[in-house]
């Protein structure tokens, strides 16, 4: 097989023994045998055989099993590519362990891309013969001119040879099958190109040097360290982070920078080329296959030098990484809810412990376990206290909607229309923040009453109507918006209840109609290269009023913004979520900071019902430390993180009274023990999605307790039935 080391027929007498640990939700690693013709060492990527399959997985060292020799299969091939590191395995361990998920369900995520173990195959291509032509060769016009391209010219693609001749590739075809033309074979380019460090960057300011060259410093020392780079939206992080990659780069070492939203990509993407002269890998689902090949192939051979991706591009395979940054740090994003359920913030900096370097966590609103790290002189931090280039933070204002409340079935108050005619009189843009998708979250019958419900999932259908849909957001399950009720039949009886960004922007066309608007939410803008596309009809001023969910909340930059309207500004605040105070002013505050960004001020208007709210009051006031340690002391007092342990048990099953026994037999043998309380089982908030049924538990400890072991000896004593499935979440985000 093309690139890997096969193995002879005859199995030498005395073989070797190793363990390999396989991309499986499996418990640990297999033993196999090592031919004597065949040598690995622990990392390296084989073949072997798993029942009636093939296999590849990584040889994690010595065999531990005591199954006599002549049992063990043998591996089949070695593949011809660098191993995976020895950080990165202690790396998957380490997150295994932490997360009780099994190791190979973490490996899974560091080889995702299984093709990529095989080499680029070579390119055909094709040269002239050093022959007479042919006297029946018939030399036409398209056949003289490959010809001619081809005299004293180096090798050419079928591709290239047609496109640069002007030809069909048939043409090139026929001469080849005359013998004319002698196929070759091209070893395939280097797409990696590799950004200029010497290139000089944007001036900075006094502040944003200091803080540039002090982790210049920390990576030039190299070792292991947190810094929290803590700047107002607009002060310029990213061009600050951007001199400690120069100095990752120039070194010789890898980087990676993390990012929550895709969506954050495109203008992150343009500082970076206007930066180091060309764009970084990136590494996301939005990806072909052909690009994520290449991407995890380059990384891990070393060639590509620097990557910007979503969580996943943590586990990718980098063999002299250098530095990482997480930007946004805050962001929930970064809380991975499936499969192996993991916080990539708190994950890379464990990388970068194990690795032994630099690590820098970028916010204007930094979370509140990353501030107490920093309090207790675990992190370093570094501060930004003003914007770039002399634009000033805008003004926030209160609008109490119990006395300015809009008019029946509109959702925009009279001062926040007022604003937004003042705003386009200026020939200046709006945004308006509203965190629903869609155009009405709720669909009701005004005859019955009956709500139009998921089918498999315990939750409202949401209209989009601009694709004419109802659709579950939590399963994808969609469907036609029907003309009458089907619960009493009742025609023409359907109502939308409460606004989403749809119908938001309807409001705004009636009220405004010669405004241009736009609406940007997950499902309206389908990818990266959407989201470019609208970022680049803002900055035109192609769009007066942009319309959006939290895709827009943070990131970009827009000159000509100065008003945003936040037109709930309570959604946030309910549900029980114990962040939900703290991750409400994160939203609403990078929001916040879209507006005012150049020369010209910003205002900021928010609608709500809870005017005296400790997360509207900080808003307005700015004194963002007072709010976070009033939200340290409740956390603290009841003993939740950052000051306590938290993990979920989540059951879930086709079957509820299947879930339901599950759940009790996990409640009985619950641990009883000092400094820990089991609370449920009980159905989830979202008792069913996707079909199956769910029901929690949720385990609180003091922090002086290993959660790990106290875990794995509680759910050793439970087996549970078929059909139900058990996934642990430790440091839980989502209490749905």
């Amino acid at each position: 097989m093309i690139g890997e080391s096969t193995i002879a027929a005859t199995r030498p007498v005395a073989a070797r023994r190793c363990a390999v640990l396989l991309p499986l939700p499996l418990a640990g690693a297999y033993d196999y045998e090592v031919p004597d013709r065949l040598e690995v060492a622990p990392g390296d990527f084989v073949r072997v055989p798993l029942g009636r399959r093939e296999l590849a997985g990584v040889v994690w060292g010595a065999a531990s099993s005591e199954i006599p020799q002549h049992r063990l299969k043998p591996i089949l091939a070695r593949f011809d590519m660098p191993g995976l590191c020895e950080v990165q395995r202690r790396f998957i361990d380490w997150v295994a362990h932490y997360t009780l998920t099994p190791p190979g369900a973490v490996l899974k995520m560091a080889m995702s891309v299984p093709q990529a173990l095989e080499p680029r195959r070579p390119q055909r291509a094709y040269s002239r013969a050093d022959v007479e032509l042919p006297e029946t060769l018939r030399l036409t016009a398209a056949r003289r001119r490959v010809l001619a391209l081809l005299v004293d010219s180096p090798p050419r693609t079928l591709p290239d040879l047609a496109r640069e001749a002007g030809v069909s590739p048939g043409v090139v075809k026929d001469l080849a099958a005359a013998g004319v033309l002698v196929p070759t074979e091209l070893s395939p380019p280097d797409a990696v190109t590799q950004p200029d460090v010497m290139r000089p960057g944007v001036a900075l300011s006094l502040d944003q040097r200091v803080a540039a060259d002090a982790l210049v410093t920390k990576v030039k020392q190299g070792g292991f360290g947190v810094t929290l780079l803590d700047g107002v939206t607009g002060s310029g992080k990213t061009e600050v982070y951007f001199e400690a990659i120069a100095a990752t780069l120039a070194a010789g070492r890898q980087a990676l920078v993390l990012l929550p939203e895709i969506a954050l990509t495109a203008q992150w993407l343009q500082r970076f080329r206007a930066r180091f002269g060309t764009a970084p890998a990136e590494w996301h689902s939005d990806l072909g296959s052909g690009q994520r090949r290449s991407t995890w192939r380059a990384v891990a051979e070393g060639r590509l030098s620097i990557v910007v991706g979503a969580r996943s591009a943590l586990f990718l395979p980098f063999p002299r990484l250098g530095l990482i940054v997480v930007d946004e740090e805050h962001d929930a994003s970064y809380k991975q809810e499936d499969g192996a359920i993991y916080q990539a913030r708190d994950m890379a900096v464990v990388r970068a412990r194990l690795g032994g370097h630099p690590i820098i966590l970028a916010s204007a609103t930094p979370s509140l376990e990353t501030v107490e790290n920093v309090r207790q002189g675990r992190y370093d931090v570094l501060h930004l206290p003003d914007r770039h280039g002399g634009a000033v933070l805008p003004e926030v204002k209160i609008i109490d909607m119990r006395r300015d409340p809009p008019p029946r079935q509109s959702w925009l108050s009279p001062p926040l229309r007022a604003a937004l005619a003042d705003t386009l009189a200026a020939k200046e843009q709006a945004a308006l923040f509203l965190n629903r998708r869609g155009y009405a979250p709720l669909t009701l019958c005004r005859a019955c009453g009956h709500r139009l419900q998921c089918p498999k999932c315990t939750a409202w259908l949401v209209e989009h109507r601009q694709a004419k849909r109802l659709q579950c957001h939590h399963c994808g399950y969609a469907t036609a918006l029907p003309s009458h009720c089907p619960a009493c039949e009742a025609d023409g009886s359907l109502a939308a209840c409460g606004p989403g960004v749809e119908r938001l922007a309807e409001e705004v066309a009636i009220a405004f109609p010669s405004a241009r608007v736009a609406v940007a939410a997950s499902d309206t803008l389908a990818g990266p290269q959407a989201v470019a596309a609208l970022i680049e009809r803002v900055a035109a001023h192609e769009i007066d009023i942009l319309i959006g969910t939290q895709v827009i909340a943070k990131g970009h930059h827009f000159p000509l913004l100065t008003l945003v309207g936040i037109v709930d500004a309570d959604l946030g605040l309910s549900g029980g979520d114990l962040r939900a105070a703290e991750r409400t002013y994160q939203l609403l505050a990078q929001v916040a900071g879209r507006a005012g960004r150049a020369t010209r001020v910003g205002r900021v208007y928010l609608q709500t019902y809870q005017p005296e709210h400790p997360v509207m009051r900080a808003l307005v006031s700015g004194e963002r430390d007072r709010f976070l340690e009033a939200e340290a002391q409740e956390r603290r007092r009841a003993g939740m993180p950052p000051f306590g342990r938290l993990a979920a048990l989540i059951l879930s099953g086709p079957d509820e009274a299947a879930v339901e026994r599950a759940g009790q037999d996990l409640g009985r043998k619950a641990p009883r023990m000092a400094g820990v309380e089991v609370f449920g089982p009980a159905p989830a908030p979202l008792a069913r999605i996707r079909g199956r049924f769910r029901h929690r538990l949720l385990l609180k400890a003091e922090r002086r307790i290993n959660l790990q072991t106290m875990l794995n000896q509680w759910l050793d004593q439970v087996s549970l039935p078929a059909g139900v499935r058990l996934q642990v979440d430790v440091d839980p985000y989502s209490f749905l």
